[in-house]
């Protein structure tokens, strides 16, 4: 489906480029003709939110670099440097720190909506791995990010996180001593951590490229969960979604710049404006917001082992999804049983987030126990019985019949794009 293109070049100019390198009408074919379904509510727009912010974080970045110092002498200093005497640095510093808070929300909005409308099955299922990949360095890049302040917080998490490592059999302490450049978190370590930060949302980018590439070779998911059946089914990507992914970033931008401009510091931690000493730890040493239900089930293993699988199985159960669940309707929409077992997940990875801010003692770890376990349950036992157990509604012949009586799967509120009868 991808690179479908009623562009014809007018000028001579045009013509010449296009019959040598026809980039123009690839990116009509896929930002403007391309036949997307016509019931695509708002839950769709993240993904063009996500590209958005994603191009924020690295022009920011790139800005960020040329004032920081990947020093463990100087990098606290650098930041206040920044923030105090660059032009603007203050602003560039908490759109960019903000915004990976920004990244993460839409991203959890995104993977939730794959989950919900199906996203993961055939034949989406590389496009879904993709995105599991994207989110995975995400979280690389986001913690590689954090280290670099160099406050109390930045350091002792690196302390933590790192030497995790250490529990892998047989390589664990030589990937742990790699990762320090030494035999503790110091200078090394964090001019690793610099450099992987900068390079690594390149890599994002390059695999949102293949990202997009592979759904547009499968086309759209939608709220039906059917296939487009005809011409009908499907409206032009521009102008219909293309004015509303807009609406929706101008939407989204707003709350960004009201974290941005009033409240920069709500989601960071004040012990990371104290300057890193490795004489002094913190009382309760946690990571940043998006990474708390990771780490609760980190934390609710009383095996090191044990929690550092849990914490990346958590993660790699996402790679193996459109094999686990057996059902073979693709929207949550017209499966009674999945959608309320879907929210009691999503309930559940909230709870383990905020397991996860608090201390790892009392009802807290018994708490998160239960959480972890049913987070793998989901996955493991409820997904593959509800394939043979749950008895799915009826579904529309097409898009269009389920647009006309309502039965799209939009939410109240969200629209679909217009008919094109």
């Amino acid at each position: 489906m991808a690179g479908h293109s009623n562009y014809v070049p007018q000028s001579a100019a045009a013509k010449w480029l296009e019959s040598r390198l026809p980039v123009i009408s690839l990116v009509r074919g896929s930002f403007v003709d391309f036949p997307t379904p016509k019931n695509l509510n708002y839950w769709w727009t993240f993904g063009g939110i996500l590209f958005f912010v994603l191009i924020a974080q690295i022009l920011t970045g790139v800005v960020l670099v040329m004032h920081y110092t990947a020093n463990t002498t100087m990098a606290f200093d650098s930041v206040e440097h920044i923030m105090r005497d660059v032009n603007f640095g203050w602003m560039l510093r908490y759109l960019h720190s903000n915004g990976a808070s920004m990244f993460f929300i839409a991203v959890y909005i995104h993977i939730f909506r794959g989950m919900y409308y199906g996203s993961y099955k055939a034949p989406r299922e590389i496009s879904w791995i993709l995105g599991v990949i994207i989110f995975l360095i995400m979280m690389g890049t986001a913690f590689m990010g954090y280290v670099l302040p160099w406050g109390q917080m930045s350091f002792w998490g690196a302390t933590v996180i790192t030497n995790l490592f250490s529990a892998i059999p047989i390589v664990g302490e030589a990937i742990r001593t790699w990762l320090w450049g030494g035999f503790a978190v110091d200078n090394p370590t964090l001019n690793r951590f610099f450099s992987l930060h900068y390079l690594l949302p390149f890599m994002i980018f390059g695999v949102v490229i293949l990202h997009v590439w592979a759904f547009h070779t499968t086309g759209n998911n939608n709220p039906s969960g059917v296939q487009p059946k005809s011409k009908q089914d499907t409206v032009p990507f521009h102008p219909y979604y293309t004015v509303k992914d807009l609406f929706a970033i101008i939407v989204f931008m707003i709350l960004f710049a009201w974290f941005a401009f009033y409240v920069p510091n709500y989601m960071g931690h004040p012990d990371n404006y104290i300057e890193a000493n490795p004489l002094v730890t913190p009382s309760h040493i946690v990571p940043e917001w998006y990474f708390l239900p990771f780490y609760a089930i980190l934390r609710a293993i009383p095996d090191k082992l044990g929690g550092v699988a849990a914490m990346f199985g958590a993660i790699a159960i996402l790679f193996v999804l459109p094999w686990l669940d057996t059902s073979k309707v693709r929207s949550g929409t017209y499966r009674p049983l999945f959608k309320q077992f879907f929210w009691i997940f999503a309930a559940n990875c909230v709870a383990l987030g905020y397991l996860g801010a608090m201390p790892p003692e009392g009802w807290y770890v018994i708490f998160s126990r239960i959480f972890t376990a049913y987070y793998f349950a989901h996955f493991l036992i409820i997904l593959p019985l509800l394939g043979f157990l749950e008895k799915p509604r009826p579904l529309p012949a097409s898009i269009s019949e389920a647009v006309l009586k309502g039965g799209s799967g939009t939410p109240a509120g969200a629209t679909s794009a217009p008919s094109t009868k």
